[in-house]
């Protein structure tokens, strides 16, 4: 594990943290309204993935909307659960990014999408125990050490569970976090879609997190079917207007923990930037709430 000598000296690098305020995932179709209307916008978001290529139009337009605004890198594909090890040529790539924009912020899933040469489109859940807690602690110390920065490690939308889990995801995360010094990035609307698959309290989960350790939170939008039971089953789809429900549940995270970096996701359906920016004011104005 990362020793606290190595935790510090991370922590001595860091670039300062994203602005306490309302943020978009950068699409690009939106590129152009992003310049030609400088939107009063907190920070955005881009997906480190769609830019591990040398050039090329997404990164001409990702530097200029660089030199205005705040940047936070979310990555998609390390697969920090895995049973294998970490791709090396994946980790450099992105050193390399990071080093090029220098963001505010870098994230990855608490998820696995790889196993051995077969990289899987998806997000996909762990099975919580002594040996899974290793070997992320492991990787997130890798990726800490390689990249010289502190990451934030997100939880997860999940649809099952594993009989042989020996720890509560909350436990787990939680643990994680002690042994390697990452920070959290707290998704709001998984919160909500996996406690109502799996019949939990919301609020209650929200409260077992180490909430210090919270350096971004996450919004979207679900869609909703029927399990084979007939009892709801919630996707994160990240195509649709975040839920009232998440609105209601972020607003009571607000208040434990203060003003946080707040990023409004729409990867699927994506509307016209008018409407995002119509839900980053509604938790621009949730954030004005808690710091008053």
């Amino acid at each position: 594990m990362m020793t606290l000598s190595s935790r510090q000296a991370i922590s001595q690098t860091q670039a300062p943290g994203l602005p306490s305020r309302a943020g978009l995932g950068l699409k690009n179709e939106h590129f152009s309204d992003v310049l030609q209307s400088a939107p009063d916008i907190g920070f955005f978001e881009v997906h480190a993935e769609n830019y591990m290529v040398a050039g090329g139009p997404f990164h001409h337009y990702l530097g200029l909307i660089r030199e205005q605004y705040p940047l936070s890198l979310h990555g998609v594909g390390l697969s920090i659960g895995g049973e294998g090890a970490l791709s090396r040529e994946h980790l450099a790539r992105l050193a390399v990014l990071i080093d090029r924009y220098q963001p505010q912020s870098f994230s990855e899933h608490l998820a696995w999408s790889s196993h051995g040469p077969v990289f899987l489109n998806d997000l996909l859940p762990l099975a919580y125990d002594t040996d899974t807690l290793n070997r992320v602690c492991e990787h997130v110390d890798q990726v800490q050490s390689t990249l010289k920065r502190q990451m934030l490690l997100e939880n997860p939308s999940t649809y099952l569970q594993f009989q042989r889990s020996t720890l509560d995801e909350t436990d787990f995360i939680r643990e994680v976090i002690r042994r390697t010094g990452c920070g959290l990035l707290l998704d709001v609307n998984n919160v909500y879609v996996s406690c109502i698959n799996h019949r939990r309290d919301p609020l209650a989960y929200i409260d077992a997190l180490p909430l210090h350790a919270v350096g971004e939170i996450h919004l979207a939008g679900f869609a909703e079917d029927t399990d084979s039971l007939g009892d709801r089953l919630l996707i994160d789809d990240h195509g649709a207007p975040i839920d009232d429900a998440v609105w209601r549940l972020y607003e009571q995270l607000l208040a434990r923990t203060g003003p946080k970096a707040t990023l409004i996701e729409r990867d699927n359906q994506v509307p016209a930037f008018s409407v995002l920016m119509a839900e980053a004011r509604q938790a621009e104005w949730h954030l004005a709430r808690a710091s008053s």
